[in-house]
């Protein structure tokens, strides 16, 4: 039987690019040296094309694929997608969230832990023997707190679950009210920032969120309060942010994504009131083993039925 020819627009997991091999007659553009001549020739012999949300699919490269009929992409964003010409074509849109919402909100809860208590900070006071001269100071404690979440969806939601946990009062702002959530809504961002201890950002990423956390949002949060991001790095003006965390205009911030990943600005590593990970929010065993198998189901239900098992809409 012939198999369903795949282009992979790439790298992915090495056991799930094993696993589309094994399946699908796979081949990753990536390895062309010369992607749009390797395009105009064979462009019209895929089906299929597998990406993830860090990489996404051009219009350029969709245009270039005349044959295609379904996209299956690694991840929960698709801001990276060029979701219109895609729709235009009537091509589905498989795509990977909820299997991350846990994982991603055990981060969120895991990074405002760590800047409000200064659990990095504080190791590396201990390793560099800091503590045998004078004990470390005082931090801020978490529960009991206000929490303000920026875009209360799916993985807000968790976070929210998770926050409750630590008796925190729990308000959020999205684009409108949501009656069905026990949360108070904040109609406006700058009043949420306002009135939180603690911001977390978990909205998704694009030009309609772009600097979403300005400078004006950073100065309502104020130089009690914290910021923590684990959506993309668009979302915050990350110039405002360096500046309110050098001057103290905020008390400090957690983050797991950056505008320019993986290139982390030399002003914000120099900061110790910044928590600072390597976008691996949903980087672990068990979820990124979800995500890949998401990924092959959505191939697989389009090509027996038509349909990816989950859409983007």
């Amino acid at each position: 039987m012939t198999k369903h020819r795949i282009l992979m627009n790439g790298r992915l997991l090495p056991a799930l690019e094993q696993q589309l091999a094994q399946d699908y007659d796979l081949h990753p553009l990536w390895k062309e040296a010369d992607s749009d001549a390797f395009l105009t020739q064979h462009g019209a012999e895929f089906e299929g094309l597998v990406t993830s949300a860090r990489v996404g699919a051009t219009a350029a490269l969709i245009k270039a694929l005349p044959a295609l009929k379904v996209i299956s992409s690694f991840g929960v964003g698709y801001e990276t997608i060029a979701i219109a010409e895609a729709q235009q074509r009537h091509i589905p849109i498989g795509y990977t969230p909820d299997v991350l919402n846990d994982c991603v909100a055990d981060t969120a809860m895991g990074l405002l832990i760590d800047v409000a208590r200064g659990m990095s900070a504080s190791d590396r006071y201990a390793r560099e023997k800091k503590w045998l001269k004078s004990p470390y100071p005082l931090t801020t404690r978490v529960s009991g707190k206000r929490l303000g979440i920026v875009g209360l969806g799916r993985i807000g939601q968790v976070i929210a679950r998770r926050a409750s946990g630590f008796d925190m009062d729990i308000r959020y702002h999205n684009r409108k009210p949501n009656p069905a959530l026990p949360y108070t809504y904040e109609a406006t961002l700058a009043a949420l920032a306002n009135w939180c201890d603690f911001l977390v950002v978990a909205s998704a990423g694009g030009a309609e969120t772009k600097h979403l956390i300005s400078r004006d949002i950073l100065k309502a949060l104020g130089p009690r309060g914290f910021l923590v991001n684990i959506s993309r790095g668009s979302v915050i003006d990350e110039v405002a942010l360096i500046e309110a965390l050098e001057q103290n205009l905020i008390a400090g911030a957690g983050l797991d994504v950056y505008d320019d990943e993986p290139n982390i600005p030399e002003r914000l590593l120099a900061l110790d009131n910044a928590v600072l990970l390597p976008h691996l929010a949903s980087a672990t065993h068990e979820t990124r083993q979800a995500m890949a198998d998401l990924v092959m189901d959505n191939l697989h239900t389009f090509f027996s039925t038509g349909q990816v098992k989950v859409a983007v809409s």
